[in-house]
């Protein structure tokens, strides 16, 4: 077998069980030799065992050392990840229908203080005061005519801000919470990538 093999390697991967890993199941493999493709695909990368506990890290260049000890003929050529993050589930609970209502009622509880604290911190019922007498020339304590159309407003306001009402998506543009939780996730990888991938450990030998 020779020619160029491009490997891209997966992001992630996720698997139930303990597994035999092979080469297609981590990487995506593309040659001008449909015989290679296939060869490749089938290659054994790695055993998943119960010691691997719940992540697996398998690092491009371990894959490059290994193809080319296997096939000295053939060039290879990475794009994309260095790493696939391998995360093993092994069982998946139900959510309990107890624990969610608790946690939906100290964020409902949690967000209703903020905003409420927040009115209070920049005198929002004064101001809203202000506004009835400049308009009506007249005072009142609670000028209804304003508040409830603003209370509307704010949730209005943050249902168009997160784009998000239940599961549906007013449109294709990822909401602020959904970026900061892809940036988390990001980071998390990089880390992983960095903590429990081997060629990073001292101990083992290279």
């Amino acid at each position: 077998m020779d020619g160029i093999v491009y490997l891209r390697m997966k992001k992630k991967l996720e698997i139930k069980n303990p597994i035999e890993l092979k080469l297609k199941d981590v990487a995506y493999i593309s040659s001008n030799s449909n015989e290679a493709i296939k060869k490749l695909q089938e290659l054994r990368i790695y055993r998943v065992t119960e010691k691997d506990k719940e992540i697996v890290i398998i690092d491009s260049f371990l894959i490059i050392k290994h193809l080319t000890e296997s096939y000295p003929n053939i060039e290879i050529q990475l794009i994309g990840p260095e790493q696939t993050i391998i995360r093993i589930s092994k069982y998946k609970k139900n959510p309990n229908m107890i624990v969610v209502c608790l946690v939906w009622l100290l964020l409902f509880i949690g967000t209703a203080m903020t905003i409420i604290n927040f009115h209070y911190d920049v005198s929002m019922q004064a101001v809203q005061q202000k506004i009835h007498y400049l308009l009506t020339g007249e005072e009142n304590e609670f000028p209804l005519w304003i508040q409830i159309p603003y209370s509307f407003g704010l949730g209005i306001g943050m249902i168009l801000f997160f784009n998000h009402w239940f599961k549906k998506r007013f449109n294709e543009e990822p909401s602020p919470l959904e970026v900061e939780i892809f940036k988390y996730q990001q980071s998390l990888d990089d880390y992983v990538n960095y903590y429990e991938n081997r060629l990073n450990d001292p101990k083992y030998p290279h």
